[in-house]
């Protein structure tokens, strides 16, 4: 009893001390806003077709469609061309500044509401992957997505050293942004814009008047116990959040894999070569020709897909079989995104399958980014070449190159270490008291 008790009190303890797996949300963080983003700015000479008023799907149809099912989207306030290209360029831009980790919270805010405005309007345009972007959209602003990797955590870093040496930093911008984006709703409100379902203009009223609530704590409230309950209420949504986002991709594979199993192509290991040969999916004929010609290959990709999606729910409870399969599957999506011309389908995916990443192999690749990053820009800017450590110091065959003659280097001289990553990858990413988007708190992420 004693023992069970432990393990509750600490597992409380773990969810409500921290927002857990970092690293993972903001890779859902770049995965869907980079997933979007391309295919926004791919589809921009198409946008009249996809999503505009005088398109195939005119204003008109979608508004009888949408007066049916109530679905939100801010395309239907209005069927002047103007607030088409100005809904457009928002969505654009709102997915841009998530995918830099700029003021996180409230551009996941605005990047859902472009998401939903969009696909809304034209629902006949999206396929699986749209789906899930759709979905992934809205669970990502009950998370923290800026703790790393971002914009949010350098400011929050540098906001933390300037009080360090006495400053005093007051933040302007987020209370300006937030004060024009309560106006903005207030007044769809008003205009009678927000008629439709009462969800999501719920849950743009609550996210408000929480960041209002957070900002008003943090500004007037003199003791620190009324911010720490926020914080915990804030550590505690974003790890249901998370965990809502696992259960879903765990969700959207095993529907997918027991569907699978009950088709008659699937059993008989022939599904795979159909698609090959749709021309609607064949961006490259002769590799579709080329892997479908071997009959033994395609009877393994069959039944491997299958096997593969029933079983990944199931190999999350053994951390070594679930980093296979996650490789598998991320090669799979790249595969189908080259093979069958679904890149945009394989990105968000792939962004969904990254929340089951390990933290240390995200901290390596946040490293190398860095390490590249730092490299790229010396070179740009034309500054002396990097130093080689000594294991890199090596002449013909692996031999070290005779020493030059010449004044002793000063201690660390050629030894010394790459300069840390600005994602701030094992200090302390908490912001400032009033600094919503990083409260205070430390990493903890997911074991490889």
């Amino acid at each position: 009893m004693n023992r069970f008790a432990l393990a509750v009190s600490t597992g409380i303890a773990r969810v409500t001390e921290a927002a857990l797996g970092p690293y993972q949300t903001a890779m859902i963080r770049i995965g869907f806003s980079a997933t979007w983003l391309l295919f926004l700015l791919r589809e921009f000479p198409h946008r009249q077709e996809l999503y505009g008023p005088d398109g195939p799907w005119s204003w008109n149809l979608a508004d009888q469609l949408i007066s049916l099912n109530g679905a939100f989207t801010a395309l239907m306030w209005s069927d002047g061309q103007f607030w088409f290209e100005t809904v457009y360029v928002l969505a654009v831009l709102s997915s841009l500044l998530l995918l830099l980790g700029w003021r996180t919270r409230a551009t996941s805010v605005l990047f859902m509401v472009g998401v939903l405005s969009l696909q809304n309007r034209s629902i006949f345009m999206g396929d699986g992957g749209d789906n899930v972007l759709h979905l992934m959209c809205i669970y990502l602003v009950f998370t923290r997505c800026g703790q790393v990797w971002s914009l949010d955590e350098r400011r929050a870093r540098r906001t933390r050293e300037a009080r360090a040496r006495g400053e005093h930093v007051v933040d302007r911008v987020g209370p300006a942004l937030w004060g024009v984006l309560g106006l903005v709703l207030v007044s769809a409100a008003f205009l009678d814009r927000l008629n439709g379902d009462w969800v999501v203009p719920a849950l743009l009223w609550v996210l408000w008047l929480a960041q209002a609530l957070w900002w008003a704590v943090g500004r007037f409230a003199r003791s620190g116990q009324s911010r720490i309950m926020l914080d915990v209420v804030g550590n505690i949504v974003h790890n249901g959040a998370l965990l809502v986002i696992m259960a879903e991709a765990c969700l959207i594979y095993a529907t997918a894999g027991w569907y699978k199993i009950q088709g008659s192509r699937w059993q008989d290991g022939t599904a795979v070569y159909y698609p090959l040969h749709l021309e609607s999916f064949s961006p490259w004929p002769a590799l579709a020709d080329l892997l479908s010609a071997n009959g033994v290959m395609v009877m393994l990709v069959t039944y491997g897909t299958v096997a593969v999606q029933v079983a990944f729910p199931f190999t999350l409870f053994n951390r070594r079989v679930k980093n296979v399969l996650l490789a598998a599957m991320i090669t799979e999506h790249a595969v189908i995104a080259v093979v069958l011309g679904l890149p945009f389908f394989s990105l968000a995916m792939i962004a969904a399958d990254s929340v089951f990443l390990p933290t240390s192999f995200l901290r390596r690749l946040g490293d190398w980014a860095a390490h590249a990053r730092t490299r790229l820009w010396a070179r740009l800017a034309g500054g002396p070449k990097e130093q080689r450590g000594p294991k890199e110091q090596r002449g013909p065959r692996g031999r070290r190159p005779p020493r030059q003659p010449g004044p002793p280097m000063e201690p660390g001289m050629g030894s010394a270490k790459p300069p840390r990553p600005a994602d701030g990858a094992g200090d302390n990413p908490g912001g400032s008291p009033g600094d919503p988007e990083n409260p205070g708190h430390r990493h903890v992420g997911f074991p490889a």
